[in-house]
């Protein structure tokens, strides 16, 4: 990925994003680390509540945090996206976000913001199977699972990445500028297609984590069939939106194939018999799916203008976003 992020020359201001649910016994560890960061000035650390019904916001509090607070769970998508809009209105030009059930180490995040703090990235994600040695232990399931969202990432975008479901990332405040989110249960995989499609700096850096947690269960893939339906879902959504002709092409391909599939076997038996019955059917399957075929690509090319239109309507809305001195 060719483009690069430039950072200002002036101090650094960088917000701490921590989404939690029920993790009282872990949030205030995570609170308190990496509160020193070469480059950064002004750290801030938000603690996003997402509905907790134990003791997380008085701890995280105590441990000098801000904290917003839901009334009820919206999701880890949710929140992130509300963690985006905090970010972008405070003008951060540093958002580190990690989860707050511990299985991430706070002393990584200088790690993780360098490439930022030197211009060479745009977002940094932590990666848990980037080198072998640092893997950890988990469940093979869970880590096959891992594995198929990852391929299924470098399909859609042909850029491969080890580890797009990881929660501990940074991000420049231009790639939160250009972040269009839509998913409500998980916010991970999404990001890497829209700074892909638009041609944003991702760096993957290998870090030692948990496998399981300390505490709890995951509140994102209570089921990991669940998990991964949904992830596929957010990600193909994402992927039309930015290729809608990509992808309807394909398909159109498809019926086309299958269309003069089933014509061509229709004229083979009428040459053989100089009659089209009784296989007068394949007539009217083929003529079906030629059709289709037909449709599909139209839908296709309006698909793409309509792209284009929300694009620029996007970019419009990121210009305007901007502040002076960005």
């Amino acid at each position: 990925m060719s483009a690069t992020a430039a950072a200002p020359e002036r101090g650094l201001s960088l917000l701490v994003i921590i989404p939690c649910l029920n993790e009282s016994a872990t949030a205030t560890r995570v609170v308190q680390g990496g509160r020193q960061i070469p480059g950064v000035t002004d750290i801030r650390v938000l603690v996003m509540d997402d509905g907790s019904s134990d003791s997380t916001t008085e701890d995280a509090r105590s441990a000098g945090a801000a904290v917003s607070s839901n009334a009820t769970t919206q999701g880890l998508g949710l929140t992130f996206r509300e963690a985006v809009g905090v970010a972008v209105a405070r003008e951060v030009y540093l958002v580190v976000h990690i989860d707050g059930d511990g299985q991430f180490d706070p002393s990584d995040i200088p790690t993780l913001v360098a490439p930022l703090v030197n211009g060479t990235a745009h977002m940094v994600t932590a990666s848990r199977f980037l080198e072998e040695r640092l893997m950890p232990k988990m469940p093979m399931v869970k880590r096959l699972g891992n594995r198929g969202v990852s391929r299924i990432v470098q399909i859609l975008t042909g850029h491969r990445f080890r580890d797009v479901s990881c929660g501990f990332r940074v991000f420049s405040r231009e790639a939160l500028l250009r972040i269009s989110l839509f998913g409500t249960v998980t916010y991970t995989q999404e990001c890497f297609l829209h700074l892909i499609f638009k041609n944003l700096a991702i760096v993957e850096i290998p870090v030692k984590v948990r496998g399981t947690r300390e505490f709890g269960s995951s509140r994102v893939a209570p089921s990991l069939f669940r998990y991964g339906t949904r992830s596929l879902q957010i990600m193909l959504r994402a992927f039309i939106s930015y290729s809608p002709f990509a992808l309807l092409f394909a398909l159109t391909c498809v019926f086309l194939l299958l269309g003069l599939g089933f014509l061509s076997s229709l004229a083979v038996h009428y040459v053989r018999t100089s009659a089209f019955s009784p296989h007068i059917w394949a007539g009217f399957v083929g003529g079906s799916f030629v059709f289709l075929a037909m449709s599909t690509f139209v839908s296709g090319l309006l698909g793409d203008i309509l792209v284009r239109i929300l694009l620029n309507q996007r970019h419009i809305l990121y210009r305007m976003e901007r502040s002076p001195g960005d």
